[in-house]
């Protein structure tokens, strides 16, 4: 009878060596389209506010996401104003990970932030697009439609509210 201390050291299992590479592999993709590979902080690369507006914030900081109520990070409480949003432009929060669009005057739209080639935060909106600084792909602020790739996916809509002057997360 041979005793568990002197067994031969096992080398790991095929799977385990295949499933660390796989997630080292995923961790350099993340890192490339992460904050090193373009802005996720609320400002473009110039460090103008990202929300690229067609028109001024109501915010007098860079990035600021507006008013919001103390909960749960991406669901409920009022996200911004109604004001805040541009007609034809919007507004990004990136803390949120949710832009919301103003195509047409009363007319709110969300979206996911997130991009969907590889994940990277969406930086601007102008002349009806929001823009991804990582691989430039453009999506509408209409209905989140992949304008310009390589983004082969359109960004995933997000719902929201509206209460009186208030834009909620739903």
């Amino acid at each position: 009878m041979t005793s568990a201390s002197n067994r031969p050291p096992q080398e790991p299992a095929r799977r385990t060596v295949v499933a660390a590479l796989g997630a080292a592999g995923i961790a350099v993709t993340l890192t490339a389209c992460g904050p090193d590979g373009g802005p996720a902080s609320g400002t473009s690369g110039a460090g103008e506010p990202a929300s690229g507006a067609s028109g001024p914030s109501s915010s007098g900081s860079p990035g600021a996401s507006g008013p919001s109520s103390a909960g749960s990070p991406g669901a409920g409480g009022v996200l911004a104003r109604t004001s805040d949003i541009p007609e034809g432009g919007g507004r990004i929060f990136a803390d949120r990970g949710v832009v919301v669009t103003q195509p047409e005057k009363g007319r709110f739209e969300a979206f996911s932030s997130t991009c969907t080639h590889q994940g990277c935060t969406v930086s601007g909106i102008a002349d009806g697009v929001i823009s991804c600084p990582c691989h430039h792909s453009e999506f509408s602020v209409t209905d989140g439609s992949v304008r310009k790739g390589p983004a082969l996916r359109p960004l995933p809509a997000r719902k929201i509210s509206v209460h009186g002057d208030g834009i909620e997360l739903a």
